[in-house]
């Protein structure tokens, strides 16, 4: 077998060369390398009547293309550049005609023939092409930039001059006219561009354009240019049209010329005549002008009365935007000016609600206390601030809503001014007029701050007179008595609780009366409460948090080694019976009421129970009392069906197994039957 057509050589020893090679190496060996077989196949023709024939042979299947799809203008171009290959210039020249009378307004087409044109150096068949396209296709610019660089490359300027005129009468794009401008620069021709401009900017008046011909004239003019072109901008735009950037542009060209008054000038001019909405960025260029170039006092001016046109803007706008009164008023307490901060204080609680609804009234009253905050904290006016406070409360319609954030904020004051028979008559005046649980809340804690735990049992009785059905108000109320160690007290009030028959969550005072009783050792009395909670509610959880509790309980008669080390003791098997028969006893209550999700959380919990202190036959046991999924089917009362999940228990699938057994039975009876009647 000859060695050639075994196929490349293979590489026996892969391991690491000892002298490295580089990459560029390893790639001239591998193109090197490649088989000759792979390389594509160069077609060589004996003689001119080959040639013929195979030129023959292709221009028959291209004239079969463009007749199968004319529209098609890769056939074209794929056709005429055989021909431009084949050095067949007239041939090809013939078949691009062919393609524009199909399609003249194809540009790829008229690119593809011009740039033809361009390679083969007939520059003048080039220009008549471009001359019929840009005549045809007026709008398409890339056909104008074709035209315009081969001028130019030929250095027949005024040829691409005349281009860029027959151009520009179009009104093109501003990519179109700043080419023509870059043209004229590059050829130092600054008039012609400075006229070029003026043109560019009657076509396109945008402020960005205004701000090109003014770099241009700081680059190539005189500064008295420059501002004239700014200073027709101006005029130009108007008032509709103006732009804050044409201004920055303008003012930092001042102050690059040291002109700083000048500069500051075209700013303030700006800012009187823009709205505040289209003059952002030019607000943060005035200060950072005046950071540079200004004192302390003009920075701060700047600032402040930027921020202050703003909001007299938004409360002119609407007197009742309470929020933007707020952010006015901090923003003359920055000042330092006590008499403005009172001006923009006292301007602001004048604009009254109109109507007395408490959700118009919830920004507004924010107003007075940030105010009295203010007398008291920065003024140190103890007097304006109690007339604020007195006026506030003056001012607001008891009867139908109130603020406890301002009593209690009024009686704190009184406090700190060391009055505290004012501060305890203001929260009864408030309890006495319109009770509320932040009122009541706010006493009881300011008593309690105070040790004052007879007020504070006082209160608590006004309290729970008042609203008996919060059960946070009974809790906190134990939890007092607790505190101060009258347990009896605590108790008596843990009863009254669960004895009211209109709490909002009875359950949390079950759980804190049931915590309170475990936490003091009184463990039978904590039965009795779980007993007496399950002959009002069934609920699973009442009944596992039982179980638990028996588990942590301590024994009736516990041995010495318990009593001695009580918090690391093990369980007891008595505590694991008594928590054994809590759960035994929920699980006959729930099987009898037909509570399925109940009965399933409770043989959850009872497994965990069991696997953490029961046995293997313990766990298997509630193993085989764990319910299955079974989808089931029913109707609805539209005659339709709907399939949902429901749990079955083998305890309950018991008759079901006996009932399928006996009519299987049946089955096998009857079937021997008809098989001895056949014999």
């Amino acid at each position: 077998m000859d060695s050639s057509s075994r196929g490349p050589p293979r590489v026996k020893n892969k391991a690491a060369a000892p002298i490295q090679i580089s990459a560029e190496q390893l790639l001239r060996e591998a193109v090197d390398r490649t088989d000759e077989k792979l390389k594509a196949p160069t077609q060589r023709f004996a003689d001119l009547e080959e040639l013929h024939e195979y030129q023959g042979r292709k221009r028959k299947e291209f004239e079969d293309y463009v007749r199968r799809n004319r529209i098609n203008m890769n056939n074209w171009t794929r056709y005429a550049q055989f021909e431009l290959d084949q050095k067949e210039y007239r041939r090809a020249r013939s078949i691009f005609e062919r393609a524009l009378d199909v399609d003249s307004t194809s540009v790829v087409l008229w690119i593809r023939y011009i740039e033809a044109e361009i390679k083969t150096r007939n520059i003048n068949h080039a220009r008549n092409l471009l001359d019929r396209a840009v005549t045809l296709l007026p709008r398409v610019d890339k056909l104008w930039y074709k035209y315009v660089f081969m001028e130019e490359t030929l250095s027949n300027v005024e040829g691409a001059r005349s281009v860029f005129e027959r151009w520009m009468q179009w009104e093109p794009s501003e990519d179109a006219w700043s080419a023509y401008i870059k043209m004229e620069k590059r050829h130092g021709e600054f008039e012609r561009a400075r006229a070029i401009f003026e043109r560019f900017t009657v076509v396109h008046p945008e402020p960005k354009n205004w701000i090109k011909w003014a770099k241009f004239e700081e680059e190539n003019g005189t500064s008295d240019l420059v501002r004239d072109v700014f200073g027709t901008a101006v005029e130009t735009l108007g008032d509709d049209f103006m732009d804050e950037k044409l201004f920055m542009a303008y003012a930092k060209f001042e102050a690059r010329l040291k002109e700083v008054e000048r500069a500051r000038a075209i700013y303030k001019f700006a800012l009187d005549r823009m709205p505040r909405a289209k003059s952002a960025n030019l607000h943060k260029a005035f200060t950072t002008f005046e950071k540079q170039y200004g004192d302390r006092d003009g920075i701060e001016d700047v600032i402040l009365s930027k921020r202050r046109v703003h909001y007299e803007e938004q409360v002119k706008e609407n007197s009742k935007n309470y929020d933007a009164w707020i952010d006015f008023a901090r923003l003359e307490e920055t000042s330092g000016n006590t008499d403005r901060v009172r001006d923009v204080y006292e301007r602001a609680i004048a604009q009254i609600p109109p109507t007395q609804e408490k959700r118009h009234w919830r920004r507004y009253i924010y107003l007075w206390l940030f105010y009295a905050v203010y007398e008291e904290t920065v003024s140190r006016d103890v007097e304006r601030t109690r007339q604020i406070y007195t006026e506030c409360i003056k001012l607001l319609p008891h009867k139908r809503f109130t603020f406890a954030k301002l009593w209690l904020m009024a009686a704190h004051f009184e406090v700190r001014q060391g009055r505290l028979t004012a501060a305890r008559k203001l929260l009864g005046q408030s309890i006495g007029m319109c009770p509320k649980d932040k009122l009541f809340k706010g006493y009881i804690d300011l008593e309690k701050k105070l040790f004052e735990f007879t007020r504070c049992r006082t209160l608590y009785t006004k309290y729970l007179e008042w609203n008996p059905s919060t059960s946070q108000s009974w809790i906190a109320f134990a939890e007092l008595e607790r505190g101060l160690d009258d347990l009896p007290r605590a108790r008596a009030i843990y009863e009254l609780a669960v004895d009211e028959p209109q709490l909002d969550m009875p359950e949390l005072v079950w759980k804190s009366f049931i915590d309170f009783e475990e936490e003091e050792g009184e463990y039978e009395r904590t039965r009795a409460l779980y007993a007496r909670l399950l002959d009002k509610t069934d609920h699973v959880k009442v009944w596992i948090s039982w179980a638990q509790f028996e588990i942590g309980a301590p024994d009736a008669n516990p041995t010495e080694e318990a009593v001695d080390d009580e918090e690391d003791r093990p369980v007891s098997e008595e505590a694991k019976a008594r928590a054994r028969a809590i759960f035994e006893r929920a699980h006959k209550v729930m099987k009898d009421k037909d509570l399925k999700e109940e009965r399933v959380a409770l043989l959850s919990a009872w497994k965990s129970f069991e696997t953490t202190h029961g046995s293997a036959e313990d766990i298997e046991k509630i193993d085989k009392q764990m319910p299955r999924k079974v989808k089931k089917r029913r109707k609805l009362d539209d005659d339709s069906f709907e399939e949902y999940m429901e749990y079955v228990f083998p305890a309950d699938d018991a008759s079901a197994a006996n009932l399928a057994k006996f009519m299987a039975n049946a089955y096998q009876w009857k079937a021997a039957q008809d098989q001895n009647g056949d014999s």
